[in-house]
């Protein structure tokens, strides 16, 4: 994403970690995840990695956001600009489960993590799950970044205009976001390595 630095940098091994309130296995939580991408054909790759997301019969996909272009925060200078997007989910994984699944789908579109906050083909991080407050290192919730980022605030406020984070409007904390100038909607045409071809459509 213009990224929240990506809180999920380090994969998640198979040893159990502490969970706070997980998920029944027979019930569903709902969920949102954010979705970034500033390598390759980076539209292409956030439509792939949505169908990814919800292939597994315990993720239903709820709503999806537009998508915005934005210019990378943090990490290495020189970037190309980043499109970015969330959806909403109702899932019967818990909350780790469901990071694994995250991180499995960028695995297979070729993320990798050797530069921190660094280019990347694809950035999938879980933003809230349910009500659920954690502060494990591993999957902190909700998200630490997400209430000043403006490119997961906005298209989630698009996606949901009331939806709340941390008991504040969402579209208000977007408003309030240092990056909020920088964003662009995206209309989806002609877009690879970070280089739209008359995608990017200016603000009014």
């Amino acid at each position: 994403m213009t990224p929240a630095p990506a809180l999920h940098e380090k994969p998640v091994d198979e040893k159990p970690v502490h969970e706070q309130a997980a998920a029944a296995k027979t019930g569903y939580t709902r969920a949102v995840l954010a979705l970034g991408s500033n390598l390759g054909a980076r539209n292409e790759t956030l439509s792939e990695a949505v169908a990814d997301l919800v292939d597994r019969p315990e993720v239903r996909l709820l709503a999806v956001s537009p998508i915005v272009q934005t210019k990378a925060v943090g990490g290495p200078t020189g970037q190309p600009d980043f499109l970015n997007m969330v959806i909403s989910v109702e899932t019967s994984l818990a909350p780790l489960e469901l990071l694994k699944h995250c991180q499995s789908v960028e695995n297979k579109h070729h993320r990798v993590r050797e530069v921190h906050w660094g280019p990347r083909t694809l950035d999938v991080d879980v933003i809230v799950y349910g009500d659920l407050q954690s502060d494990d290192p591993v999957l902190t919730l909700p998200h630490p970044f997400a209430a000043v980022r403006a490119f997961v605030l906005f298209p989630w406020a698009q996606m949901d205009p009331a939806a709340t984070l941390n008991g504040q409007p969402v579209a208000e904390l977007a408003a309030r976001a240092a990056d909020f100038p920088d964003l662009k909607p995206f209309d989806g045409f002609g877009d690879f390595d970070g280089v739209p071809d008359g995608g990017a459509v200016e603000q009014p």
